[in-house]
């Protein structure tokens, strides 16, 4: 008999990661469960509170912190793996999927499909030679030692590898293994994951050298079980859905992709959007229903670079919400604070935020670092965020569920200033004055790089009458732009004169305005 254990990576979404172990166990199958440790405690708690009782499931002995292309993933992997042999001696296959997974097919089709042949379903072709990696580091993710994540500490991380280089610390993988690369989404057999994890504990040197490669989990298992299994019992191939984007970016599926998820000669797809509710209910009961009758075309990559292409030249069928209709909504209103001082700014945003309710975002569109929720990835970096400004935004009303946003804008961002202004949503901008000093201004030349800490006192009395032109530039350039409904504060604002002006801003009564305090705080920046 097959019975599958799942091994389920998640860091979010408890709510979700719930729904999902218990249509898996409904269906007869198994859960094991590893909760990134750089997760919410909260979360982890209501997780496992929920589950911690539910019969097929597990939770992992030990939590990992995991990091995109770390290790950590391939060690969190082998936690799930050795939770899920010890508490499911019957588990026939173990699976490995994400909180983002959900299934496109039934378990009556999946154990059927797994109970045909004896074989491990896992893509493994070799690294050097089968062009699976198409963009960034290739070799040199096995040749130099990788301490610190690139995507966190990055500065470190080409330090580190330059300094390897000129050292010439290369190194050699261990000599009896055959380096393959694949997708980190596979299915294993029970004896092929135990024989993986006896490897483990027999060949330390082999997991010294994976635990300083880059991105190990689309090298260590699709290494490991081409060594240790035949190849006539290796399908080279993952089973679970998944298709990437020019810019290298999984595609998320919505509601709408319902239909050609099933017709997928696949069990899992990934990602799925986190607002397709919809799509998650339909796929949830999917996998517990007896259905069998699946028609199998898949012509899911096919489709979606046909119509990737298409919509480069305008001409794209059924497009996504955010080419549909380039415009934030007219019904919407976006609140712009404009502030060179960024502490300011998201004071007086937190001050506007507490009393009215209205989501603050704080300078989204600046800084890496600002808090938002997950959009399926849009959300990642500021260049996404600014290439895909509009759709991001939509998907912040929606997600808040409001029609009303806060957004803190740096006055060098002109372009988004046009654009936002533009838009058949009702854009409301409040401009804050600045009078910069000489230790603000050395701040802001730190910033741009054109200063060190260690940098000589002429050197910033040369550059401050460039820098005041500047910013006086971005400032005159945004009161001379004809936007409408744009509005200016500053320290000589008098009291009166503020309250209205906010009050106008917000749309809230004067005294409402009054009980905010932003003119003191403008004053005694």
């Amino acid at each position: 008999m097959t019975r599958i254990a799942f091994l389920l990576l998640c860091h979010k979404d408890p709510e979700g990661i719930i729904g999902l172990a218990r249509q898996l166990v409904a269906a007869g199958d198994c859960v094991a469960i590893h909760f990134d440790a750089r997760a919410s405690h909260a979360d982890y708690a209501r997780l496992h509170a929920a589950l911690a009782g539910q019969e097929g499931v597990v939770f992992t002995r030990r939590r990992i912190k995991c990091g995109w292309g770390e290790w950590s993933l391939v060690g969190a992997t082998l936690e799930a793996a050795q939770s899920a042999l010890a508490a499911f001696p019957d588990a026939s296959h173990f699976y490995m999927i994400s909180g983002d997974c959900m299934p496109i097919k039934s378990a009556r089709y999946a154990h059927r499909l797994l109970q045909a042949e004896p074989a491990d379903y896992i893509e493994s072709v070799d690294f050097h030679t089968s062009g699976w990696i198409r963009t960034g580091m290739r070799e040199d993710r096995l040749h130099y030692r990788h301490y610190f994540n690139e995507r966190r500490h990055k500065r470190a991380f080409y330090a580190s590898l330059e300094l390897q280089r000129r050292l010439g610390l290369s190194r050699r993988p261990p000599e009896d293994l055959r380096i393959m690369i694949g997708s980190q989404w596979w299915c294993l057999r029970r004896a092929t994951l135990e024989k993986v994890l006896a490897f483990c504990r027999e060949r330390p040197d082999v997991v010294r050298f994976f635990r300083t490669t880059w991105i190990p989990d689309e090298s260590f298992f699709q290494t490991l079980v081409r060594h240790l299994v035949p190849e006539s019992e290796i399908r080279s191939r993952t089973l679970t859905f998944l298709m990437f984007t020019d810019y290298g970016m999984p595609v998320t599926f919505h509601n709408d992709h319902y239909d050609l998820l099933l017709s997928q000669g696949y069990l899992f797809a990934r990602k799925i959007s986190p607002g397709a509710a919809e799509l998650k209910v339909r796929l949830g009961s999917l996998y517990a229903s007896d259905r069998d009758d699946f028609t199998i075309t898949d012509e899911g990559r096919a489709l979606y670079a046909y119509l990737a292409g298409k919509g480069r030249v305008g001409q794209r069928v059924a497009p996504r919400f955010w080419e549909r209709e380039a415009s934030l909504g007219r019904e919407r209103t976006l609140l712009i604070l404009s502030s060179k001082k960024w502490h300011l700014g998201q004071e007086i945003a937190a001050r506007i935020a507490g009393a009215t309710g209205i989501p603050a975002l704080g300078y989204l569109f600046n800084e890496a670092d600002t808090p938002l929720p997950d959009l399926g990835g849009i959300e990642t970096s500021v260049e996404k965020r600014t290439r895909h400004r509009r759709a991001l935004l939509r998907l912040l009303y929606e997600v808040h569920g409001t029609d009303r946003l806060l957004i803190c804008l740096d006055p060098g961002s002109f372009d988004l200033f046009e654009d936002f202004s533009a838009d058949r949503a009702h854009c409301n901008i409040l401009h804050l004055e600045t009078r910069p000093d000489e230790a603000f201004l050395a701040g802001h030349a730190r910033r741009l790089g054109l200063i060190g800490e260690n940098s000589a006192p002429d050197m910033l009395q040369q550059l401050l009458p460039a820098l005041r032109n500047d910013l006086r530039h971005e400032e005159e350039r945004l009161r001379e732009a004809g936007f409408a409904h744009f509005r200016t504060l500053g320290p000589g604002t008098s009291a009166r004169a503020a309250t209205v002006t906010l009050a106008d801003y917000l749309g809230i009564t004067q005294k409402a305005a009054a009980a905010l305090g932003v003119s003191r705080l403008i004053r005694d920046e």
